[in-house]
């Protein structure tokens, strides 16, 4: 049976004490390595991710050296099947940036908790957690799931690209679509290099969720967002990705992208495909914005973040926006 790497990313999952802190990963990995250790029938050894940070601080740079981290132990150890222990607050995103970057090139399945695995003196398991039910239900799939990513969380796994964090504290905090069912999945992986890293430092995104206000107001803010224009101009509509417009707000957005930056309509909807078949859209083709194709928001930023890397241009952008994969 192939060896499993378990790299271990900070978040909940590895905190002590009261309020919670991160216990330091020199301490907390021996102790992980020995309570799961009863627990698996697969071989496995712990690692410490480049960097174990709460997740709320994680960003493109942060996953890319993960999968960097990833690569290198496929290439130097053969090793195969990952499991990633990340926090809860952008796992979402980093299941999707880690199926896009990856494809089918491993098996990986990522986990967290709402609950911490050791107890505040961090001596023993926790009473009450979900730490140990989760990572042990990662473990028990890994070495029986596709190719790809997946997310294990209380109970459940999913196709990691197609996750939502739908509750802060509940147990059941993801929703997505089942492992079991068919989903398309990237086929090419992408092999992160150092320069990669450092272009993501760059990357701006910015995302704006329509609100029932006046037109006017819309194109007030098109208006002072293209006084610094972003890389990226994500539009948040309502419904099936309907916004009202007027001819003002579409010639903004055709100012945007003028200044390389490439807009984009999505849904605020958390599941569900975009319908432009309404005659209030006709104003996508006018002002030839982009539409959305991704699973939920997680996977349109993993899209963005994939484009940026491997192009320079909003033509370009636009030219393999289908073929992103």
């Amino acid at each position: 049976m192939s060896k499993v790497a378990v790299i271990y990313m900070g978040g909940t999952f590895g905190c002590v004490g009261s309020p919670l802190s991160p216990m330091p990963h020199t301490e907390f990995l021996p102790q992980l390595q020995s309570i799961i250790r009863p627990y698996s029938t697969v071989d496995f050894d712990c690692y410490a991710a480049p960097d174990i940070i709460d997740s709320s601080a994680c960003t493109a740079k942060t996953w890319l050296r993960l999968i960097q981290f990833i690569q290198q132990l496929q290439h130097e150890k053969q090793i195969q099947k990952f499991i990633i222990i990340h926090g809860t607050d952008t796992l979402s995103y980093a299941s999707a940036v880690l199926t896009r970057f990856l494809a089918q090139s491993c098996t990986v399945i990522l986990t967290g908790s709402q609950y911490p695995l050791l107890n505040t003196d961090g001596s023993a398991v926790r009473t009450t957690t979900d730490a140990l039910d989760n990572l042990r239900h990662a473990l028990e799939h890994i070495s029986h799931v596709t190719s790809g990513v997946h997310l294990s969380f209380n109970g459940q796994l999913f196709h990691g690209h197609s996750v939502i964090k739908y509750h802060t504290t509940a147990l059941h905090a993801f929703k997505g679509v089942s492992s079991t069912e068919q989903l398309t999945k990237p086929q090419i992986a992408h092999i992160v290099t150092d320069a990669d890293i450092t272009r993501a430092e760059t990357l701006n995104i910015m995302n704006l969720m329509l609100q029932p206000t006046e037109q006017q107001q819309l194109q007030k803010q098109l208006q002072l967002i293209a006084t610094q224009a972003p890389d990226f101009l994500i539009l948040q509509g309502f419904g099936t990705g309907n916004i009202a417009t007027n001819p003002q707000i579409v010639q903004h957005i055709k100012h945007l992208q003028q200044q390389n930056c490439l807009a984009i309509l999505t849904t605020q909807v958390t599941f569900g495909s975009l319908d432009q078949r309404y005659a209030i859209s006709q104003w996508v083709k006018d002002a030839d914005i982009m539409v959305s194709d991704g699973i939920g928001h997680a996977d349109l930023y993993a899209k963005i973040l994939k484009l940026y890397l491997t192009y320079q241009h909003v033509s370009q952008y636009r030219q393999h926006w289908a073929d992103a994969t």
